[in-house]
C-alpha cells in the first residue's frame, strides 16, 4: 500500500530508495506505533521500547491464520504463518532467520515466531501440548546462561541459537531440540567497565542464603584456558 504521507508499509514500493528515504519511512510508521514493514519478503521490526496494546495475543494470531503475507499489515505473525503453511504444502524443511542488533528485539521476535506457531500448530494430545510448553518455557533458562546486562541493554542476548522443531504429517509438532553457539566467552573471564556477566552467577549468588554459615561457597569464573 502506497500512502505518502504516513509511510509504505513495503519498502519496494518507494519511489525513491537512499538512506534517508527508509529512515524517514521508517519514522513516519514508527510514530504510527506501526514497528513492522517489509522489504518484499524480509520483515524489517523497530523495537518500540513499550508496550503496544493489542498487537500480539490470540485474536491477532487468529486474524492472521490462513492469511496470504499481503493481505494483512506488516507482522512477525505474518512470517509465522507463511513459513509453517509452507512447510505444510510444500512438505520441505524452513527456517526463519532473526539477526540484528543488541537491544533490537531479536529474543522477543523469536518468542512470537513460536508462540504462533504453537498456536496454530497440531493436534490435543497431552504429549503435543507439553512439547509446546516446554519450548515457551525454554528461552528463560537460556537467557540465564546467555543473556547479560551491557552498556546499551540490560538483558542482552550474547549467544546465537539455532532450534529445530520437527512436525508429523498433520503439523504437530512432534519433538524439538535447541543448540546454543557462538556465545561470547570472553564475557566469562573479563566483562567491560559497566557491564556484567552472563545472569547465572548473579541468579546463583542471589538465591545463596548468606545467613547461614554453613551455605556458604565461593563462585571461581573459570580462566581462558579451561573454559
Amino acid at each position: 500500500k502506497l500512502n505518502k504521507k504516513d509511510g509504505v508499509d513495503d519498502l519496494v514500493l518507494m519511489e525513491t530508495v537512499s538512506e534517508e528515504s527508509i529512515v524517514e519511512n521508517l519514522q513516519k510508521r514508527f510514530k504510527k506505533s506501526e514497528i513492522y514493514t517489509y522489504i518484499g519478503p524480509v520483515l524489517l521490526s523497530v523495537n518500540p521500547f513499550q508496550t503496544i496494546r493489542n498487537l500480539y495475543g490470540p485474536t491477532k494470531i487468529q486474524q492472521y491464520c490462513g492469511r496470504y503475507a499481503y493481505e494483512l499489515k506488516p507482522h512477525v505473525y505474518a512470517v509465522a504463518e507463511t513459513t509453517y503453511r509452507n512447510l505444510l504444502s510444500a512438505q520441505k524443511n524452513q527456517c526463519v532467520l532473526v539477526s540484528g542488533e543488541s537491544g533490537a528485539g531479536k529474543t522477543e521476535a523469536a518468542k512470537k515466531l513460536l508462540e504462533y506457531i504453537t498456536a496454530v500448530s497440531g493436534s490435543s494430545r497431552t504429549g503435543q501440548k507439553n512439547l509446546k510448553e516446554q519450548l515457551l518455557r525454554s528461552n528463560p533458562v537460556l537467557e540465564s546462561f546467555g543473556n547479560a546486562k551491557t552498556s546499551r541493554n540490560d538483558n542482552s542476548s550474547r549467544f546465537g541459537k539455532y532450534m529445530q522443531i520437527m512436525f508429523d504429517y498433520g503439523g504437530a509438532p512432534t519433538s524439538a531440540s535447541i543448540t546454543n553457539y557462538l556465545l561470547e566467552k570472553p564475557r566469562v573471564v573479563g566483562p567491560a567497565d559497566g557491564e556484567r556477566n552472563y545472569h547465572i552467577f548473579y541468579q546463583l549468588i542471589a538465591g545463596q542464603d548468606f545467613a547461614e554459615e554453613q551455605y556458604n561457597f565461593s563462585l571461581q569464573l573459570p580462566g581462558p584456558g579451561t573454559f
